[in-house]
C-alpha cells in the first residue's frame, strides 16, 4: 500500500493523531483524504473532504459510506479514554461503544469499497491491548477487543486482497494523554511511523519510542506464532468448506 495517488479515510481526524495523519497522507501524495469528525471541519487543501462521522451513530456511518466514493486505506483512529477500576459498567460500555463497536461498525460498513480496491485497514489500538494499564482498565479491555478484531479480520480478509494493520501506540502527546506526566511521543513522529509501517506491510506497527522496543518480541513471540497458526488453520478450513 503506497499512499501516493490513493484515497484515505481517517476517523477522529479533528485533533491529536488523527489530525496529523491527515497531514501525513497529504505529504505522501494522497489523491483524496476524507477526514471523519464529529464536529465541523474546514481544511485549506482541496484534497481534504470533511465527513461528518460519529462512529457510534449508524446514520452517520451510512451517510459517510454514501459520501465516500472509494477508499484505498481506512484508518480507524477515533477513540476515547477514561480513568476507572472496572466498578462502573457504564464506563466499560462507553469505552466499548467507541473503541470496539465503533471500529467494527465503520470497518464493516466500508468493507465493500475496501474489497473493491484491494485496500488496507489500519486501526489505532494501543500497547494496552497487549498488557492492560489498570488506571484505564475499561479502555484497556476495549483496546484488547479491537486488537482481536483486527487479528480476526486479517485472516478473514486475506483471500479478498485486503491487508489489516494494528497500530500499537505508546503514550503520544495529545489531549487524551494529558493526565500522564511522563515523556510522550510527538504525534507527527507517530503519524509518520504509522504510514511507514503501512507502506512496508507491517501487520503490527509500533510507531513510537515507548512501543518500538516491544516490536521484535511480539513479531517473533509465541502469541504472534499462534495467530499465524490459527490463520493457516482458518484458511484450510474455509478451503475445505
Amino acid at each position: 500500500m503506497i499512499t501516493a495517488g490513493k484515497t484515505v479515510l481517517v476517523t477522529g481526524a479533528n485533533r491529536g493523531i488523527g489530525k496529523v495523519l491527515v497531514e501525513e497522507a497529504l505529504k505522501r501524495g494522497a489523491k483524496r483524504v476524507y477526514a471523519g469528525t464529529r464536529q465541523p471541519l474546514s481544511h485549506p487543501d482541496e484534497r481534504v473532504t470533511p465527513v461528518a462521522l460519529d462512529v457510534t451513530d449508524a446514520a452517520h456511518i451510512q451517510a459517510a459510506v454514501e459520501q465516500v466514493e472509494s477508499v484505498d486505506l481506512l484508518i480507524n483512529n477515533a477513540g476515547i479514554v477514561a480513568y476507572d477500576d472496572l466498578t462502573d459498567p457504564a464506563v466499560l460500555d462507553q469505552m466499548l461503544a467507541v473503541n470496539f463497536y465503533g471500529v467494527r461498525d465503520v470497518t464493516q460498513a466500508f468493507l465493500p469499497k475496501l474489497i473493491e480496491s484491494e485496500g488496507a485497514i489500519a486501526t489505532n489500538i494501543s500497547l494496552n491491548a497487549l498488557a492492560p494499564f489498570p488506571v484505564v482498565a475499561s479502555y484497556s479491555v476495549s483496546k484488547a477487543a479491537a486488537f482481536n478484531l483486527m487479528q480476526s479480520l486479517r485472516a478473514i480478509l486475506a483471500p479478498r486482497g485486503v491487508s489489516v494493520h494494528a497500530i500499537l501506540t505508546g503514550l503520544v502527546d495529545t489531549d487524551m494523554s494529558a493526565g500522564f506526566d511522563i515523556e510522550k511521543a510527538p504525534p507527527e513522529l507517530v503519524a509518520h511511523s504509522i504510514f511507514d509501517g503501512i507502506e512496508k506491510g507491517d501487520e503490527e506497527i509500533f510507531p513510537d519510542p515507548m512501543s518500538e522496543p516491544f516490536a521484535d518480541g511480539w513479531r517473533n513471540g509465541s502469541s504472534k506464532g499462534l495467530e499465524r497458526q490459527s490463520a493457516a488453520m482458518y484458511a484450510q478450513f474455509t478451503q475445505q468448506g
